[in-house]
């Protein structure tokens, strides 16, 4: 059986931050079936691009049994059950964006991004992997890089070669 690495960033800046992380991640094993495979430590950050209350951030890894006969991209997949998660635990806002094109950021519950889905790149309306502007936002490379496999490395070499 084929599995395959899965990398996602959380972050919290509404309510019990920790607790929402706990339960986003109990749901997370519970969508896939596994336990993830590794966790970084929580670190507090404060909001990139809005004003709001400052944000508890981890990065996790799946290594998960790869989905294989599905209609849609593997990924896809993942997607949907992490965007299930968010709505199920009370994440409302839409993706929203400004004149130019560029995203307009909202304090929430939780949030839950697909860093990295094995070695593949992917540039889709609705889902880039690698996730976009990861390497310039700390509260996801700073954890990431603790649970960072070496595999993970050598396949994204521009966001570890520093």
């Amino acid at each position: 059986m084929a599995f395959v690495n899965i990398y996602f960033s959380l972050g919290s800046n509404l309510g019990d931050r920790k607790k929402n992380i706990s339960e986003a991640l109990s749901r997370m094993d519970e969508a896939f079936g596994s336990h993830y495979s590794a966790l970084s430590r929580l670190i507090e950050t404060k909001p990139m691009g809005f004003s709001g209350g400052k944000f508890m951030n981890a990065a996790v890894l799946y290594r998960i049994p790869a989905p294989v006969g599905e209609d849609e991209l593997p990924a896809m997949t993942i997607l949907r059950k992490v965007k299930g998660i968010e709505r199920e635990m009370g994440r409302t806002d839409a993706p929203e964006y400004d004149s130019e094109g560029n995203r307009i950021y909202h304090s929430r519950v939780i949030d839950i991004d697909i860093l990295f889905y094995g070695s593949e790149r992917i540039d889709l309306p609705v889902l880039t992997i690698p996730h976009k502007g990861i390497a310039s936002r700390p509260f996801v490379m700073i954890p990431l890089q603790e649970i960072a496999k070496p595999s993970l490395k050598k396949a994204f070499p521009e966001y570890f070669n520093n």
